[in-house]
């Protein structure tokens, strides 16, 4: 694996940048591997990555039915933090916080990881409770929080509007968190796998998973069957999909999750805003776009588009807070599928089939996880057992009882 320096650019710059290597491999399946990860998104390709790197596995491969990151990873706003109410969750996306802060020198690719911090507004007197309590919980559990007043908000962002419909009364801030490049980030794990051994097959759909005595033996491809003894769905929106392949019904609704770009703008928004209860969020990515975020439609469905009563919803919530951006023009819009729990918490363990690891429903907090969620996959597939870290989020919850909610600490209200 070639590695990026000053030097190399400087070095390549000689050469009009024509002797750059290809980043990853584009091989044919082999007839059989170690394991198999369904999903070439960010958590698919991470969790292979951590096979890889920390645990030693090389005969790994991930297929993809598309191409590499045109998933979810592609259609998301980018947001980074790990500001969750409850224990289990708060410890499973700062360890993905941590990861974060040192990815770009990790992978030696920059993954664009800006910690400009991300602020969560609070429109009623409960709203306000709602803060006070997560950002103590944050406190205890060592991540870094703080509750803003009004004049706070307004020192920070000067021209938002503060007596709106729903007025502001105040937000919770966590300074560390912020946005990453969701397709670098893409990139670099897969130039990291890649450069470890592992096999990244695209245009490669799997349409079923055969088991013999209780146990997967891999997966039939559009490809061809392709053997394995593990096999891990890190799907997304479509893991209920391919969980019925295998005789699974997960306890998931795929919806469309929306967002929107501008025209390009000088830079003036310094950091994220969210808000919970208008359904609406809102950076500017280092190109100058603002990066808007909706809520999901509350219909079930894989179409990647969504309604245009949504995209409505939500720019008349951003006009009113910020009226300055009233006459900016909208560049392009997108939805992606977003596969909800009903406590808007992951699955991420083992499933009834042995040999069968399951990684979904992640709601709108999937791009944040990225490197903890593929960290844990890969320990968990690797061990056969979970790890500390995601030993609550096991499937058995659902009849078990012990639920973590976390609706009120979502990007968005499911």
């Amino acid at each position: 694996m070639q590695h990026f320096s000053i030097w190399s650019l400087l070095r390549n710059s000689l050469s009009y940048h024509e002797g750059w290597q290809k980043q990853w491999r584009s091989p044919e399946p082999k007839r059989e591997y170690d394991v198999i990860v369904v999903g070439a998104g960010g958590h698919g390709l991470a969790t292979a990555y951590y096979l890889a790197k920390e645990h030693g596995l090389r005969n790994i491969a991930v297929v993809e039915r598309g191409w590499l990151g045109g998933g979810n990873t592609a259609r998301n706003t980018t947001i980074v933090r790990s500001n969750y109410l409850w224990d289990e969750a708060t410890q499973l996306y700062e360890k993905s916080m941590k990861l974060w802060e040192g990815l770009s020198q990790d992978l030696n690719y920059n993954v664009m990881f800006s910690q400009r911090g991300v602020m969560n507004l609070g429109h009623t007197l409960q709203d306000m409770r709602d803060i006070e309590r997560r950002v103590s919980a944050n406190r205890l559990n060592g991540v870094d929080a703080q509750v803003l007043s009004p004049g706070e908000i307004q020192a920070m962002i000067p021209y938002i509007n503060l007596n709106t419909r729903y007025p502001v009364l105040g937000a919770s801030y966590q300074p560390r968190a912020g946005v990453a490049r969701h397709d670098a980030v893409a990139w670099g794990f897969a130039r990291a796998a890649d450069a470890l051994g592992v096999d990244i097959i695209q245009n490669c759909e799997v349409i079923g998973i055969p088991r013999e005595n209780g146990a997967v033996t891999g997966v039939d491809t559009t490809r061809g069957m392709i053997r394995a003894r593990k096999v891990a769905l890190v799907a997304a929106g479509h893991s209920s999909v391919l969980g019925e392949l295998a005789g699974l019904r997960l306890p998931i609704e795929s919806h469309p999750l929306q967002a929107l770009v501008s025209e390009p703008l000088k830079p003036i928004f310094p950091t994220v805003v969210m808000s919970n209860a208008i359904h609406a969020y809102i950076s500017q990515s280092d190109k100058g776009d603002l990066v808007i975020g909706a809520g999901i439609d509350a219909y079930t469905g894989y179409g990647q588009r969504g309604s245009f009563h949504t995209i409505e919803h939500t720019l008349g919530a951003i006009v009113e807070m910020f009226p300055i951006f009233s006459r900016v023009h909208m560049n392009r819009q997108w939805g992606g599928i977003v596969d909800v729990s009903p406590d808007a918490c992951p699955i991420i363990g083992l499933t009834p089939v042995k040999g069968l690891y399951i990684n979904c429903g992640w709601g709108t907090g999937g791009f944040k996880a990225t490197p903890g969620s593929g960290w844990v996959m890969a320990h968990t597939i690797a061990q056969d057992r979970p790890h500390p870290l995601n030993e609550a989020f096991s499937l058995d919850r659902f009849y078990s009882g012990h639920l973590i909610d976390e609706h009120g600490a979502a990007a968005v209200a499911h």
